[in-house]
């Protein structure tokens, strides 16, 4: 299994070049460079920030975040530009705010539902942006947009190739809720999707059987590092290498650390004197997150403010082919948010 090293990821190269005939309209200019997950961690850290930042919360504990029930069709357009990271060629990046779903239900406000408003607002005429990589609703980072046909399906086969080959092509960053116990490993677990209570939830199952693997049951594997640790937490660098929905969250809940902010899956985790273990995953209700008081105080927080939460788990990083068969890959980043850099700054969290 293949995974990307330390001093791969300090690096940083944008996407620069055309990867089909496809002509790029006028759009928008290219973004601000974001540079590695160490780096700009490093930096917004010795900001120090301010107050609103690093001291008590007040009535808003995570402003800026997106509330699209008080949004328009026109307003998430403004949001997504805003949100570009780059544009080259026909590929546009964005860094997703959490909370924003990619699909969804007819007459929802999605990503996909806008995707020709920004495509127009782009300039880009009639070729129509696609979705070739996004994360879950709840998740931040990185969104991969194409306007042409043949390179979002040239990618997409990239993507393919590569979980079959277990050569992980995106990297997440997480908060956890407690220290995994080893620094670095691969986690593996057979899940599969239940309709609970009016909820899909995804449940971990033990020993699968061939007839459960053919009725939805899938293998999943996924690789972690820990970066730094401080204050019953943990800073630490995900890397998938299946694909299945909260495949990173459920991971991590079985290694007793849930992502700060998992209001869903954190409460099959659970606490006798100090020691952690898992409740049955299909008697669990999903709950809101319950943090012990010594973590509230280093983040600043009261229960009703922890109970709001953002998920901190961040798609940073993504790994795409170079254009030309020796070129070596590329890769994209999209910085942290700030509420993901106040918490690494309130738990002292920095890369050693």
């Amino acid at each position: 299994m293949r995974t990307a090293s330390a001093g791969a990821m300090a690096s940083c190269r944008l996407l620069g070049q055309v990867w089909c005939g496809c002509r790029r309209g006028p759009g928008v200019r290219p973004g601000p460079k974001a540079s590695s997950f160490g780096t700009e961690a490093g930096r917004q850290l010795r900001r120090g920030g301010s107050s609103k930042r690093s001291g008590p919360l007040g009535d808003q504990p995570f402003a800026g975040l997106l509330q699209l029930e008080n949004l328009t069709r026109e307003g998430l357009v403004d949001v997504l530009k805003a949100a570009i990271v780059d544009q080259r060629g026909p590929l546009v990046m964005l860094n997703k705010p959490p909370g924003l779903p990619v699909t969804g239900k007819p007459g929802e406000l999605t990503l996909f539902s806008v995707l020709p408003e920004l495509s127009q607002s782009l300039g880009l005429r009639d070729q129509e942006l696609q979705v070739v990589q996004a994360s879950g609703k709840e998740t931040s980072g990185l969104v991969l947009l194409s306007s042409c046909p043949q390179t979002a399906s040239r990618l997409q086969k990239f993507f393919i190739h590569s979980r079959r080959a277990q050569r992980p092509t995106a990297t997440y960053c997480a908060v956890t809720d407690g220290i995994p116990a080893t620094s670095e490993g691969d986690i593996q677990a057979a899940l599969k999707l239940e309709h609970i209570d009016g909820v899909d939830l995804v449940i971990p199952v033990k020993s699968p059987s061939r007839k459960d693997f053919q009725e939805g049951v899938k293998r999943t594997f996924s690789h972690f590092h820990v970066v730094a640790m401080g204050s019953g937490c943990a800073l630490v660098q995900l890397q998938p290498l299946t694909v299945f929905p909260s495949q990173l969250q459920v991971h991590m809940v079985l290694q007793l650390c849930p992502v700060l902010g998992d209001h869903t899956y954190s409460a099959r985790v659970g606490t006798v004197l100090g020691q952690r273990f898992l409740l049955p995953a299909e008697s669990t209700k999903p709950q809101r997150q319950v943090l012990d008081e010594a973590l509230l105080r280093r983040l600043c927080l009261t229960p009703a403010q922890a109970a709001q939460l953002p998920l901190h788990l961040h798609l940073h990083c993504l790994h795409l082919p170079g254009m030309r068969p020796k070129e070596a890959p590329m890769k994209l980043l999209a910085p942290l948010p700030p509420y993901f850099s106040r918490t690494l700054q309130c738990l002292g969290l920095r890369q050693q």
